[in-house]
């Protein structure tokens, strides 16, 4: 297919000027190594791009409720992208997310506003069919803000804008919101609904949830410089789980282990340091205002953790020694851990539980 590049309303110049204005762009922050390891979604990020290489609605609803890791799932995306291993259509591909508030900045109204907007899907829909340009991929947060029924969104009635695109196929677009909030805007729309196809993320296990956080450790060592032990790592998830049942998996606990590390370096220093238990128990104390003494973990779930975690230890160690030997391949560690950790009851964990008061 010829390049239609002399008849583009917008040249690249003007182009990349409005996408480092207005968007951030998730494969050239992975080319920069500025995001940790996205793990535990592969199937999810499967459903993307299979929905992604499609000729017609090829836009991604991504649905989750708040803390379940909606935008970590596009970084996982892009770094998927950087690393090749995605089909031909998307390698090299560019994932940008939409930054609306930049582009909402100093305007004086909407008209303005659709000034800034209008410019980049152009830019972009243009381009789309043009194989000397990387597919482009734009990313929206909060996508139901965009709706017309959104009221008091700065941003409400970009969809009637942006659906002339998305029918040509001009656009790939990934939305991200809560099923609460798709069903209240946007699957109120039924031109905007079937224009999208819906990717559901699960709230992580306490077991998903450890096997996420082995694989983000390396980087709060780095940062913090103390030493995070599988046990710490046990204990912090329970007592998120037991005590911030508000709050979802990963992120509460993704938050608590970084406060835990930073109130353990701010008393005890760094050097040569492990994150203690009761830097753990003052994080929750400070997140929950549970007295700490009231939270401290028994002794027989203390060694039931440490006989998991030595289980997963041994499981790791044979499959490095098979890999070694030229009997297998290499396990990833946290599939290692999560076949080496026994089921638990988790039907007493719901997020509607209060999180000011221990379960009884």
């Amino acid at each position: 297919m010829a390049s239609y590049k002399d008849s583009y309303k917008y040249t690249d110049e003007e182009l990349d000027d409005l996408i480092k204005k207005y968007c951030t762009d998730f494969t050239q922050n992975v080319r920069n190594d500025m995001y940790d390891p996205i793990t535990g979604r592969d199937r999810e990020i499967k459903e993307m791009v299979l929905i992604l290489l499609q000729k017609g609605r090829k836009n991604v609803m991504l649905q989750a409720p708040a803390g379940v890791g909606k935008t970590a799932m596009c970084v996982g995306l892009a770094q998927q992208i950087v690393a090749g291993t995605v089909p031909d259509l998307l390698k090299n591909a560019r994932l940008l997310e939409l930054d609306l508030a930049s582009m909402a900045a100093g305007t004086a109204g909407m008209s303005e506003f659709q000034g800034r907007f209008v410019p980049v899907l152009k830019g972009v829909g243009e381009r789309a069919r043009d194989p000397d340009y990387p597919l482009i991929i734009l990313f929206i947060d909060e996508v139901h803000q965009i709706m017309p029924s959104c009221e008091g969104s700065s941003y409400k009635g970009l969809s009637e804008v942006m659906k002339p695109y998305l029918t040509s196929g001009a656009l790939n677009v990934v939305g991200a919101t809560t099923k609460d909030e798709y069903r209240l805007y946007i699957a109120v729309d039924p031109a905007m609904d079937r224009r999208f196809q819906k990717v559901d993320l699960s709230v992580p296990t306490a077991d998903d949830t450890f096997n996420i956080l082995i694989n983000l450790r390396r980087n709060f060592i780095k940062h913090h410089k103390i030493e995070i032990s599988d046990l710490a790592l046990r204990v912090l998830i329970h007592m998120t789980e037991e005590y911030m049942r508000k709050r979802n998996q990963p992120d509460k606990s993704i938050m608590t282990m970084d406060s835990a590390c930073a109130w353990h370096v701010m008393n005890h220093g760094s050097d040569n340091q492990e994150l203690s238990l009761d830097s753990i128990y003052k994080i929750i104390e400070r997140e929950t205002g549970i007295h700490v003494d009231a939270l401290s973990i028994s002794q027989e779930k203390l060694d039931e953790y440490t006989a998991m975690n030595e289980a997963a230890t041994k499981k790791r160690e044979e499959a490095e020694a098979k890999a070694e030997a030229g009997d297998g391949s290499a396990t990833d560690a946290s599939e290692d851990v999560s076949e080496a950790t026994p089921e638990k009851d988790t039907s007493s964990v719901t997020p509607e539980a209060s999180e000011e008061a221990p379960k009884e």
